[in-house]
């Protein structure tokens, strides 16, 4: 079981993107962990189906966080966190591939583990067990303990993909199949992919300027008139098509 349970992106301003994800996707908080508060940041969590979308800032300097959006030159996707069945067989791959950990924390509830992203490229990696992984609305501890009754529907029900970006997408779609023992697919435009149980990671060459990253997330939509006639209110970036908005830096395509 592999399963995209949480995406987190990082902001310069929290409080804005909150508005905007709230007014856009019509999503609501569940959670903000004050335990990210040792790396500098504060945060809050949304429920998007049965996954989530974090978002984090810093609040000092010399933070990861903020590195990371001096690098990539403004907000933008930061990780992509998976949950799995095995963790321990998950934890020694890793180790048997040599991978390098950010992080590696275990408690009676979750145990997960980090993998550095010079070692693994496009985003942090996080793979993490958590109780009642056989439940598709299972506990999820990053998300706290009351969860289910912030999940809103109405406009957005899940994240279906995130979009990798790469000068070489090829070799980072091998270095991530690798990593996760899923084998390279590639989708309808010939992209190379990795198929979760419930989304695909999709690698895409680098077009904006913006060099490696998460660039983008496909999300589930059921009703697109009202989060284009929201973005454009908020004076988002809307396509022409009206097929994908730029929020916190991301290119939210609706499927």
């Amino acid at each position: 079981m592999l399963r995209m349970r949480q995406i987190c992106l990082v902001a310069e301003d929290l409080d804005m993107i909150e508005a905007h994800l709230r007014g856009v996707f019509g999503l609501e908080v569940c959670h903000r962990d004050p335990g990210v508060g040792r790396f500098g940041l504060h945060n809050f969590l949304m429920p998007v189906g049965n996954s989530f979308l974090e978002v984090v800032s810093p609040m000092t300097p010399g933070t990861a966080g903020g590195r990371y959006l001096r690098r990539r030159g403004g907000d933008g996707g930061y990780m992509v966190i998976m949950q799995c069945g095995d963790i321990a067989a998950r934890r020694a791959h890793v180790a048997d591939l040599g991978i390098r950990l950010i992080t590696d924390s275990a408690n009676d509830q979750t145990d997960g583990i980090q993998l550095h992203p010079k070692d693994v490229p496009g985003a942090i990696a996080e793979l993490r067990w958590n109780t009642g992984d056989d439940q598709l609305d299972g506990p999820w501890n990053p998300a706290g303990d009351h969860w289910l009754p912030a999940k809103r529907e109405h406009v957005i029900t899940a994240m279906t993909a995130a979009e990798l970006q790469s000068d070489d997408p090829v070799a980072m779609a091998a270095r991530w199949s690798e990593v996760l023992e899923i084998p390279v697919g590639s989708d309808s435009d010939g992209h190379p992919t990795v198929a979760l149980d419930d989304a695909t990671l999709r690698f895409v060459e680098t077009t904006d300027g913006r060099g490696e990253g998460l660039g983008g997330l496909d999300v589930a939509t059921v009703d697109r008139g009202h989060v284009v006639t929201t973005a454009r209110h908020h004076e988002l970036e809307v396509s022409e098509d009206e097929s994908v908005v730029m929020l916190c830096g991301v290119r939210f395509r609706l499927v």
